[in-house]
């Protein structure tokens, strides 16, 4: 009964094999490839995989990119696995979405979402959440006591912001920088007052959850560039990995226990 979690990023595919369709399931195998090259995938990483039992997949690139994928697994005639694709829902795993339109949360967020509470869960007595995702985009969502998700933020992430101001400032192409507390040049400018704009916006959104919820929250980071940004944030962040397959792993046990 093994089991592939696909999460299809703005940027990237990354990809996970499971010995089994359950939190904490052990790791067979992961990999990540960025969008130009799906196209290879039955031919390169997937080729020598043993056949999975299921696959779950969440994807925000795209239905164009989700059907190149469909058909990378179509190739695969012998893994005869139906691909599934989450869909935001009201009600998952226990979590709650209280977005004014629950469907047009992405998929990406829910699920880390849902994956955030399981940890949350599986620690002790309920307590809020802020669940961080630094990728293409920043995302920055609160999670009361109960599991119902109260909202939550979008940002650029650190490439979204220094494009558009090289695309907007004349002059101010540079290097990509580093974050310090007092840049002394361009390039150290443009990452710091990138990165601690996105540690304000965290910031304020733990304070608002704390007034909200009486608690002090977990906090949860995930993301490719999240190692850029938890050492800049003055709050006890756990970077988590796998928070979206994580995730997976969650709605697909409780799928087959329906």
């Amino acid at each position: 009964m093994t089991f592939l979690a696909i999460d299809i990023g703005n940027t990237r595919l990354k990809w996970a094999h499971y010995g089994s369709p359950q939190p904490g399931a052990r790791l067979l195998a992961h990999g990540a490839v960025f969008l130009e090259t799906i196209d290879r995938l039955a031919d390169t990483e997937w080729k020598h995989l043993p056949p999975p039992s299921s696959m779950l997949g969440c994807v925000v690139a795209g239905e164009g990119i989700r059907r190149e994928v469909e058909e990378q697994l179509e190739q695969l005639a012998h893994w005869q696995i139906e691909p599934r694709w989450v869909v935001s829902t009201a009600h998952a795993a226990g979590v709650t979405n209280g977005y004014d339109h629950p469907n047009r949360l992405g998929t990406d967020r829910w699920v880390a979402l849902i994956g955030a509470w399981q940890r949350v869960r599986a620690a002790g007595a309920p307590r809020p959440a802020l669940v961080v995702m630094v990728g293409t985009a920043v995302t920055v969502d609160a999670l009361d006591e109960t599991g119902r998700f109260i909202g939550g933020m979008i940002l650029p992430g650190f490439g979204l912001m220094l494009r558009a101001l090289e695309m907007g400032t004349a002059g101010l192409k540079a290097p990509t920088g580093e974050v310090v507390d007092f840049p002394t040049n361009t390039s150290d400018a443009l990452m710091s007052g990138g990165a601690h704009a996105m540690a304000g916006a965290i910031l304020r959104m733990a304070d608002k959850l704390r007034a909200r919820t009486g608690q002090e929250p977990v906090f949860v980071m995930t993301g490719g560039a999240a190692v850029k940004l938890a050492p800049i944030v003055p709050l006890p962040f756990e970077t988590v990995d796998t928070l979206i397959f994580d995730g997976l792993l969650e709605l697909q046990s409780h799928r087959l226990a329906l």
